[in-house]
């Protein structure tokens, strides 16, 4: 600090930077998870693979978008890995805290990266593409953490290394097969979307984040249904890759 300046307080101008925030409330949510005693290796696995699955499922939306004629979210710079591009404080921070935290299986989502429908070259069909870029790469990363597990399986490498790779597939396949159910906003709608005729569109789009709704009570109100369809897909992707 030079000999002119002085502190000043946060104003309305002065922000702290977001990374900054990211931060503090991630360690909160360690924190309290530690200290609620659910916060095991498993879980922190999980959570970790988490991170890289959803930020190359929302990357491949804006890629394939790009593909097709849209650069919103490249000029939005969101075709990046960076996780702080991609954080979304509800569903990335305090969706997984809660279900932590109420014993339920961690979950979670990124900040959707932006599409500018209209901008498409075949907005209909494109649009299509892009909402099932999501769970296609979530597929391909599926099927090559099970190649990779196969391998260390085979070679009798059962140790971290062997559960990180398996929970890496594993979130991926949950990724994909959630994000398919075609429950608007979720990517399968877009399958629903493309079938409606073009008069119905403007009442489906006033609509179609209303059924978020509905996605979230599912998530929060039957966390038994999320443990055990987790639980059939560990034990059916492990004697898939076995």
């Amino acid at each position: 600090m030079t000999a002119g300046a002085r502190w000043r307080p946060l104003g309305s101008n002065q922000r702290l930077p977001t990374y900054v925030v990211i931060a503090a409330v991630t360690v909160g949510v360690v924190v309290l998870a530690v200290r609620h005693h659910v916060l095991n290796q498993d879980t922190l696995i999980f959570l970790l693979a988490l991170i890289p699955a959803v930020i190359c499922h929302e990357v491949s939306h804006g890629v394939v978008a790009l593909w097709c004629g849209d650069d919103t979210a490249k000029r939005a710079g969101r075709l990046t890995l960076n996780p702080l591009k991609h954080i979304d404080p509800f569903g990335s921070i305090v969706v997984p805290l809660v279900l932590v935290l109420t014993g339920g299986p961690p979950f979670g989502w990124a900040k959707p990266v932006p599409v500018a429908i209209n901008r498409l070259r075949h907005p209909r069909n494109d649009s299509v593409l892009v909402s099932l870029a999501g769970p296609a790469t979530n597929i391909v990363l599926a099927a090559i953490s099970g190649i990779a597990l196969h391998e260390l399986l085979v070679h009798s490498q059962t140790g971290l290394v062997a559960q990180i790779v398996f929970e890496f597939g594993i979130v991926n396949v949950v990724l994909a097969v959630f994000n398919l159910l075609p429950i608007p906003p979720l990517d399968g709608s877009a399958l629903v979307e493309r079938l409606l005729p073009v008069s119905a569109l403007p009442g489906y789009y006033r609509m179609r984040m209303g059924f978020m709704v509905v996605v979230l009570l599912l998530v929060f109100l039957d966390q038994g249904l999320l443990s055990r369809i987790l639980g059939d897909v560990e034990n059916w992707y492990l004697n898939l890759v076995v």
